[in-house]
């Protein structure tokens, strides 16, 4: 009996550093104050931000969410079909994440160091993009030096064209939006089945509703 306690007792322990090792931290930071950063973009942006740093003592980005990010009234049209945030509209500007170092994108691609608006886009419903992501929901990389005004509405090419200087190439540079977690209240990071580094925080809407949020901020899309 005591040989099969200390069994289990080793198992949980074992369970509990892999577990660990699977989170990693999100801390409190100051409001967005570096002049890459347009002024008209830091005006919407809530006072704090957060540092996202991984299990292996990285930090990932750093991300300031917009205040009262615009909302509509949930889209059940066929155009919206598949989205998990049809509360925010196409482009509507969701925050500004900074990369400390170089990254990639959720399709890989290569992102230079540096400041980054986030706006909101879903992939098109149409057989060039079938299996590129389970859910429709993106954020495009925008450098925010090339984003001046966070009340533009872009079409979809020309937001597009916007986040291809991000890239350099001839795609945008999008990040994964998964499903938000409404039992989660406190911002947090935490590795997913697919090995993607998952930040999740609440949105505050105009409404005065909150909305969960979940965004890959380290990991590519399924080869």
């Amino acid at each position: 009996m005591r040989s099969q306690w200390v069994k289990v007792a080793a198992a949980a322990v074992l369970f509990s550093c892999l577990a660990w090792a699977q989170s990693g931290k999100v801390e409190s930071i100051g409001p967005a104050s570096d002049t890459a950063i347009p002024q008209a973009v830091r005006q919407v942006l809530e006072a704090n931000g957060y540092r996202v740093t991984l299990d292996d003592g990285s930090v990932a980005c750093e991300i300031w969410l917009r205040k009262g990010v615009p909302a509509q009234a949930k889209q059940t049209t066929k155009d919206a079909q598949g989205a998990l945030y049809s509360q925010l509209a196409e482009s509507t500007l969701v925050a500004v994440i900074s990369f400390p170092q170089a990254a990639t994108d959720y399709r890989g691609q290569a992102i230079a160091k540096g400041f980054y608006n986030l706006r909101y886009e879903l992939i098109p419903n149409d057989g060039n993009h079938l299996g590129v992501s389970p859910n429709r929901d993106f954020l495009l990389l925008v450098p925010s030096g090339a984003d001046t005004d966070p009340a533009t509405v872009y079409k979809f090419q020309e937001l597009v064209a916007l986040s291809r200087k991000a890239t350099g190439t001839r795609h945008p540079g999008p990040l994964n939006m998964p499903p938000g977690d409404s039992a989660s209240k406190t911002p947090s990071v935490a590795k997913d089945e697919e090995d993607h580094w998952v930040f999740s925080a609440t949105l505050k809407l105009a409404s005065g509703d909150d909305l969960p949020f979940a965004l890959v901020v380290r990991g590519t899309a399924p080869q």
